[in-house]
């Protein structure tokens, strides 16, 4: 009987799908464990043998789990909004959610092919309207809630109504806009409506402000900055510029501290906490408030003009030696003299085109404007010239530094750059070559009434001094700013939102999902409007609660229809990613009047084990944080973290292929000829060389894609063949060194595939593919075959175990054990093979070893393993079968192999009982014939015994 995988794993797939094998139950005696991966974008090229990876591991996770008798919910779905399919629409004119759905039948065909225990019961789609009307929900919970800092968490916006009804708003303490107006609760409750909705926007955890933002104009579309790579769209490549647009944000912002203070909560690995830490950016300072220097431009209005910066070192103050803004700070028209109006209005233009990474990153370039205005020194009363510079960015703090040359190295290169002075204000700093940034040691000099103090008394006597003169205080600031929660395209979720006098209404839950409507072609309008001012029909009917055509739109106030404009941009991707694991908590059938019930989100609570890539660390990660605790504020759940344990996988790299064209010629030159020749490398499918790196000439010209630019080419070959230059590269469809899991399941099957990406090297880690090494895994899988199958069939029996059959057995379910609670699924591949070689050496029949050496095996080879057992006569799926006990009585070893040493040299070994004592082991050893014979007749000086060890005979 042969191993024919291809048939045994459709078998088994069936088998799975028909009994819904790994389907959850939301309620069960037993203990639950929550495993997830984070969930695939369904692109067109489908998967690679990349994207398995973590999948694998979580698969491999979640069946043992199964097999040590947890209730094991392991789900999957689609993150199916997103730019691609838009940008393909707008190609094609095909309605994205055509080849959304397309894309999905790929991707769960190829998932399925792998053999994933998935339970597709309580499958998400994000872009499905009966998904996202939860998602629209949410944000409507969002916009009416405000958080209260003296309960630290959201409350109901009515909470905060009553409060202003009440006693107006001097004693609110919110998280709120900056310099709102003080009103009491007679003011209050004598506001038309259209005041009081201006003021609770103010307030709201989602609002509508004029925010900068990332703009992309050849996309159309804002652009998150995890969307942006080296200043240009990811997606495309495009430029991408900073722009001011009224957007919706959500209030993050609120949650700074409580997402900080939970990290310490979740066993997420360092790395990743850090990433979060350093995007929250917590510091403690001061905030300190400069006036402007009336000057000529200035209207008597704004000679009151205030510059209010965040500082982490107050004790430095008197080191200021000139401010800078960012270019967009909102002073910067107002302040600039006319001198200096062109430089600077350049200045801010060519800053608009870079993004907010690449000033971050960019600590070489020096660059900045002088605004021709000046500031006033709170203490000193000298003047502070005001600057504006690329390195501050308007959205960190107040978007303006006081800057100290001397304590900070980008502004000591500023003023070098710039011939500004740098005063030094630390007593025996050497500043002659860069700036002195410690504060241990630290005496301040040259400051007033801050000499001979060390940082904390400087620093506090500061502050103090600065609140008594009213123009500064002791504050906390994050570097974590407000979501920009808009973006100008069409596949995304609508907004519930409507206009009525330009104040946005949310629309009621009884009538969601808001699905998104017809539109001709999916780009903006000629008027830059978003793709959705296309639609015709896209105006909310308040008599009808419906979505009716935009023609009967009320024209002018006091003209009033009760028909009024919808919210033209959508969601952002990440909008639906950051609930979609409490989604899967009910299954699709039972999905209704609620995002899930109360009883299943008791039941599982949060994700035990989260799998997924560390590039997610401050966009979807964080956001899921930030909402998941919003969802507990509101009593909505009852967790307050979403991820219990997360692990990052490392990458599958690829090997790509090049070949060389030399400048100026169709002529392409094999590697070894290449030398000092002028060539330009260009990427080939893989698909087209050999594991010797020869390439198929013949195959690239006939290649349906590229072959018509090779047709005419000519290849100097060396040795007669074409050698293709070699590079480890990410794995991509743009270097064409993409492999598919499809063709490596067909020639090896997924059991093969799935040992060998955990064999591959740890899984945190990235790791070169080369196909040629999946032979070496198929190898043991069909070896293991033979251990249980013969030419005539079935070979195990009943025979009883020999003593080396145990021990193999449980040092294999220990090691595989210990290496799946540390997520070390390469080494467990290696155990298996030895495990194999040595069951195969002995000549192992055993049914009472071979049955429970599939069990460890099958959450690794889940296809094989059931085949097996099923041919051993046990019903149902090993799935569910107990996990082996490891009994460590069975490594003890009951003898040892005793070298025995004549004068140091080792002549022989004897085999004796481990708990002989010394003077048996001496006297055994030496009635022994072999030692009679080494010794001729002679009498030992003496015997040395080292008991477990060894004996030596001296003399």
């Amino acid at each position: 009987m042969q191993y024919h995988f291809n048939d045994i794993e459709a078998k088994w797939q069936k088998y799975w799908a028909e009994n819904q094998t790994f389907k959850a139950s939301n309620n069960s005696d037993k203990p639950k464990y929550y495993v997830l991966d984070m969930f695939p974008y369904p692109s067109g090229a489908g998967l690679h043998v990349g994207h398995p990876l973590g999948y694998i591991a979580s698969d491999i996770y979640a069946r043992y789990k199964r097999h040590k008798g947890f209730n094991v919910l392991h789900p999957q779905g689609y993150d199916s909004f997103g730019l691609p399919a838009e940008q393909y629409a707008i190609q094609t004119g095909q309605h994205p959610a055509i080849t959304t759905e397309t894309n999905i039948k790929t991707y769960r065909r190829q998932l399925d092919q792998i053999g994933f225990s998935f339970d597709w019961s309580r499958e998400v789609r994000t872009s499905t309207p009966e998904y996202y009307k939860w998602t629209q929900w949410i944000f409507i919970q969002l916009f009416e809630s405000w958080y209260n800092n003296d309960s630290n968490k959201a409350e109901e916006i009515l909470t905060l109504v009553a409060k202003f009804s009440a006693e107006g708003n001097a004693n609110v303490n919110a998280v709120c806009d900056d310099n709102i107006e003080s009103f009491s609760a007679e003011q209050w409750n004598a506001f038309d409506s259209k005041k009081q909705q201006e003021i609770l926007l103010q307030y709201r955890l989602t609002y509508l402000a004029e925010t900068e933002v990332n703009w992309c104009p050849a996309l159309g579309t804002v652009l998150a900055n995890d969307e942006i790579v080296n200043g240009v769209s990811e997606r495309g490549g495009h430029p991408v510029m900073r722009k001011k647009m009224t957007q919706w944000s959500m209030r993050i912002s609120a949650y700074a501290e409580r997402l900080l203070q939970g990290l310490d909560t979740i066993d997420w690995t360092d790395s990743l906490k850090e990433s979060q830490r350093n995007w929250i950016g917590k510091s403690v300072g001061a905030s300190v408030t400069f006036n402007v220097i009336p000057n000529v431009t200035l209207s008597a209005v704004e000679e009151s003009l205030k510059i209010d910066v965040f500082t982490t070192r107050p004790d430095t103050i008197f080191g200021v030696s000139f401010m800078t803004l960012a270019p967009e700070h909102e002073l910067v028209q107002t302040i600039t003299t006319p001198e200096q109006k062109a430089e600077v209005e350049a200045y801010v233009l060519a800053t608009a085109k870079r993004s907010e990474r690449d000033r971050m990153a960019d600590v070489k370039t020096i660059s900045g404007a002088f605004t021709g205005a000046y500031a006033e020194h709170p203490f000193s009363k000298e003047p502070i010239p005001i600057w504006i510079g690329d390195y501050v960015l308007a959205g960190y703090g107040t978007g303006a530094v006081m800057s100290v040359p001397c304590g900070d190295q980008r502004d000591y290169d500023f003023a070098k750059h710039f011939n500004i002075a740098i005063p030094n204000v630390f007593e025996g700093a050497d500043i002659s070559e860069e700036a002195f940034a410690s504060k241990d040691n630290v005496v301040i000099a040259n400051s007033d009434f801050l000499n001979g103090m060390n940082y904390k008394k400087a620093s506090k006597r500061a502050i103090y001094d600065l609140e008594q003169m009213g123009q500064g205080e002791g504050k906390t600031n994050y570097r974590l700013r407000d979501a920009v929660f808009s973006r100008q395209r069409y596949w995304g979720e609508p907004f519930p939102v409507y206009y009525v006098n330009g104040m946005p209404q949310m629309i009621d839950k009884g009538h969601l999902p808001i699905t998104l409507p017809e539109v001709e072609k999916y780009l903006p309008t000629e008027t830059g409007e978003p793709p959705l001012g296309r639609a015709d029909v896209w105006a909310w009917d308040t008599n009808t609660n419906t979505v009716v055509p935009n023609v009967n739109l009320s024209a002018v106030e006091g003209e009033d229809n009760g028909i009024y404009p919808l919210e033209l941009n959508t969601m952002p991707g990440w909008a639906g990613s950051s609930w979609y694991f409490f989604s899967y908590m009910e299954e699709k059938a039972k999905r209704g009047e609620d995002f899930a019930s109360q009883d299943s989100l008791n039941y599982w609570e949060n994700v035990d084990l989260y799998i997924g890539g560390s590039e997610h660390a401050t966009g979807h990660l964080l956001y899921s944080r930030f909402w998941t605790k919003f969802l507990k504020d509101r009593a909505f759940v009852g967790v307050d973290e979403p991820f219990k344990k997360l692990i990052n996988q490392g990458m599958i790299l690829g090997t790509s292929a090049f070949i060389y064209r030399e400048d100026g010629t169709n002529t392409y030159l094999s590697k070894g000829l290449v030398k000092d020749k002028k060539v330009a490398p260009i990427h080939v499918k893989v698909q087209y060389v050999n594991a010797s790196d020869e390439l198929n000439i013949e195959g690239l010209k006939n290649d349906a894609e590229f072959g018509a630019d090779y047709k005419d080419a000519e290849f100097i070959l060396e040795d007669g063949v074409y050698k293709v230059g070699r590079e480890v590269e990410k794995m991509s469809k743009s270097k064409y060194n993409v492999v598919s899991p499809d063709a490596i399941c067909e020639q090896y099957g997924a059991d093969s595939l799935r040992l060998y990406e955990m064999f591959l090297g740890p899984l945190e880690q990235a790791k070169p593919w080369n196909t040629a090494g999946i032979t070496g895994v198929h190898g043991f899988l069909k070896k293991l075959w033979k251990l249980y199958v013969g030419e005539a069939g079935l070979i195990v029996n009943d025979a009883s175990p020999t003593k080396d059959n145990l021990k193999t057995l449980h040092k294999t379910i220990k090691k595989v054990q210990e290496d799946i609670e540390n997520f070390s699924f390469n080494t467990s591949v290696s155990t298996f093979m030895i495990a194999v070689n040595e069951l195969t050496a002995q000549k192992c029949t055993s049914n009472a070893i071979l049955e429970p050496l599939l069990v460890l095996l099958s959450p690794y080879a889940p296809h094989i393993t059931e085949e097996l057992f099923s041919q051993l006569g046990n019903e149902g799926s090993i799935a569910t079968a107990p996990f082996p006990i490891f009994e460590a009585s069975h490594l003890v070893e009951s003898s040892k192999n005793y070298p025995i040493s004549f004068n140091g040299k080792m002549r022989f070994t004897l085999e004796l009982p481990m708990d002989m004592s010394k003077d048996e082991i001496e006297k055994t050893v030496m009635a022994n014939e072999k030692t009679i014979a080494q010794l001729e007749g002679r009498t030992p000086k003496k015997v040395i015994v080292v008991p477990g060890k060894i004996v030596n005979i001296v003399g």
